[in-house]
């Protein structure tokens, strides 16, 4: 038996931070130490503190060491692993008081307004070994659906819960699953969306990176709750992290008989594969993901029939996303009325969020529905660094709305985030402090939407190009009297004629940001003036005389020698040379050169 466990954050943002050299290390000094019969060493999925990555936990302590690197290896053990002396240079610094002791990680303002039910098991177990995952009550609630419970009353669990659909416009999950159901009996099949393509977000690769067989046991127990035998996962290609632990999780789960046939002993079978995403925004989308799934191009279908009716290869399918299902198997287990003492009235349990952007805390959260944006912001996130002021929080990406500082306490739920004129999405929150520009904000949703539409309809493939087109002109300064009335009319039409939710929802940030930042629009327009000092078109780059001290070091760096001026004396910019590169801003140690 082990004394000591030491968990390394292995999922995609920890390894791109070089967590594979720290495993390497760790596992060198503990053999070098002598240490193998007692020390552990677990890879796991994200902890959720992005941005301080490698991170790994040594327990029974549960010492937090974050941004660890291979030359800080040989510290740790020595002095942690072998002689019981945390190093408390290397442990995560809120973790630390005054007196040099160091608390419990849930204590620190990141963790402990959070409450992972989804993400339970991420950054906790490891996720390619399924009896890890057996041991914290894994497969138990697919046991108990399928030999306790009749597929009726599993679908009235789940649509007691109040569970809705954690993949955009968060339709109940179980009126879902008993549309599907209610179909003739025959083939049917279930679907999990693991396509996330919204700039920002990572919550589903996560969890699948995390905890993969919560995926699995949920898609098990709605194939047994609607009647299906046969199920896939459409997870990215770009996640191979991920698809590599799908794959070693689904090949697990056949060896141990909680996937194949007579499950439990129950009569009831359950086959399931995954399929590589076309690298489309588009297959996000659940009709043009099934007809990705039929080998065919990923453009969507007319609705109705919908998916539940005449969905995969013409069958009746289930289609929920990654966060939707890993929440199911608790709901199982624990019942729908745990689930619904989570949350507000209308939107029950828990999110998942992608914490982006301006902000200190990078990362995953997962707090419960009702949580104030404020409380995201401020308290879990840590505040926008270098002193800057809340400007605005994107939510539900390319589909979703910005939201202003004067609502920075509205609660996070369905219809709270409706009714300002976002909404929830996926779960990817990008902060935007004082120096964003709205219009350049809006201009990049588009520019991707635009690159991501299927181009089968006419509304989204050439409205919302040129939408965009009337963007660029704004942060170009060549704006006119009326193009904003032109651009809401344009909004509005996308939005009534288009086939699917991308080109429905594509106009969303442009209105939005129109709605609560009018001002920085007719700047543009009008003045042809960038209150951000972002649109580089709109800018000039000058000199404060009162504050050059005629170092030439601005002088030495500008790539095109547009500077002129002699030591000692005050510098010129020559504006018609300027490139407006923002070097000189960067190298100036006396903040002698603003934009303008």
């Amino acid at each position: 038996m082990e004394r000591s466990h030491v968990l390394v954050c292995a999922g995609t943002g920890c390894v791109s931070s070089g967590a594979a050299s720290v495993v390497k290390a760790l596992k060198s000094a503990i053999d070098k130490h002598g240490l193998k019969e007692e020390v552990k060493v677990i890879e796991t999925g994200c902890f959720g503190l992005c941005a301080l990555g490698p991170i790994m936990i040594v327990y029974p302590e549960g010492t937090f060491y974050s941004m660890v690197e291979p030359q800080n290896i040989d510290k740790i053990v020595e002095e942690h692993l072998l002689k019981g002396r945390i190093v408390t240079d290397l442990v995560y610094q809120e973790t630390v008081c005054p007196d040099g002791k160091v608390t419990a990680l849930d204590d620190t303002g990141f963790y402990k307004k959070q409450m992972r039910v989804c993400l339970r098991n991420c950054g906790v177990i490891d996720p390619e070994d399924i009896n890890e995952y057996i041991a914290f009550d894994g497969y138990q609630a697919l046991a108990k659906a399928v030999t306790e419970m009749s597929p009726e009353q599993v679908i009235e669990t789940v649509k007691d819960s109040g569970l809705r659909g954690r993949g955009g416009a968060g339709f109940s999950t179980g009126m879902k699953w008993s549309f599907a159901a209610a179909q003739p009996p025959g083939q049917k099949y279930v679907v999990c969306n693991a396509d996330e393509g919204d700039p920002g977000a990572f919550m589903d690769r996560s969890v699948l990176e995390g905890d993969p067989h919560a995926v699995i046991e949920a898609m098990a127990i709605a194939a047994y709750a609607v009647g299906a035998d046969k199920g896939y996962v459409y997870v990215r290609a770009e996640y191979p992290i991920a698809v590599n632990r799908l794959d070693i999780a689904i090949k697990q789960a056949k060896e141990a008989g909680v996937l194949g046939e007579n499950i439990f002993n129950s009569g009831f079978n359950f086959d399931l594969e995954y399929r590589l995403g076309a690298g489309a925004f588009v297959c996000g989308e659940e009709t043009a993901l099934l007809t990705s799934i039929e080998g065919n191009r990923g453009e969507p279908r007319p609705r109705p029939p919908f998916p539940a009716v005449k969905g995969l290869f013409g069958k009746p399918t289930v289609l929920n996303n990654v966060e939707t299902y890993a929440l199911v198997p608790r709901i199982i287990l624990l019942g729908s009325d745990w689930f619904k003492s989570i949350g507000t009235e209308t939107s029950k349990g828990t999110k998942v969020f992608a914490l982006g952007g301006k902000i200190t805390n990078i990362g995953l959260v997962e707090v419960p529905m009702g949580t104030t944006l404020r409380e995201i912001v401020e308290e879990i996130g840590g505040g926008i660094p270098d002193g800057k002021s809340f400007k605005a929080a994107q939510t539900g990406g390319p589909s979703g709305g910005c939201i202003p500082a004067k609502h920075l306490d509205v609660p996070i739920d369905f219809e709270s985030l409706k009714q300002i004129g976002s909404m929830m999405g996926s779960g990817g929150l990008i902060v935007m402090d004082e120096d964003s520009c709205m219009v350049d904000i809006a201009r990049f949703f588009l520019d991707f939407t635009v690159d991501e539409s299927c181009g089968k309809c006419v509304p989204c493939r050439i409205g919302t190009k040129r939408l965009l087109e009337m963007l660029d002109r704004f942060t170009q300064g060549k704006g006119q009297p009326g193009d904003i009335e032109k651009m809401q009319d344009l909004c509005h039409y996308i939005i009534a004629n288009s086939l699917c939710a991308l080109g429905q929802t594509a106009p969303n940030p442009v209105l939005s940001t129109l709605a609560y930042f009018r001002e920085e629009y007719e700047a543009h327009i009008n003045d042809k003036k960038c209150p951000a000092g972002v649109c580089v078109d709109l800018l000039n780059f000058v000199v404060l005389e009162d504050k050059c001290i005629g170092c030439t070091l601005c002088k030495k760096v500008c790539p095109v020698n547009c500077i002129a001026g002699e030591v000692k004396q005050k510098h010129v910019i020559d504006t018609e040379k300027c490139i407006k590169c923002g070097a000189c801003i960067e190298k100036c140690k006396f903040k002698a050169i603003i934009k303008k």
